[in-house]
């Protein structure tokens, strides 16, 4: 494989890894802002219970770790490429 070849396997990987840690943080901040705005309410009744179930923050987050697993893999052949190319 080219070096230039493995270089863009490594680049499309930190980018992957990138867009997993904002994906994480986005979620993480979804989530508590979504807390925050129910524990003002008089009735917490949703926010102790926790139904319905709210998946977006939650789908945020796996998503990034999903990214940023792929990422590493991408980054770590690409490297395994160049060394061995």
């Amino acid at each position: 494989m080219p070096n230039g070849d493995c270089f863009i396997l490594m680049g499309v990987g930190g980018v992957l890894i990138l867009l997993g840690l904002a994906a994480i943080m986005w979620g993480r901040g979804e989530e508590k802002s979504y807390y925050d705005a129910i524990s003002a309410r008089p009735d917490v009744r949703e926010f102790v219970e926790h139904e319905p179930q709210r998946p977006e923050p939650e789908a945020l987050k796996i998503g990034g770790w999903i990214a940023i697993a792929v990422g590493l893999v991408m980054v770590a052949m690409g490297g395994a490429f160049w060394l061995w190319g």
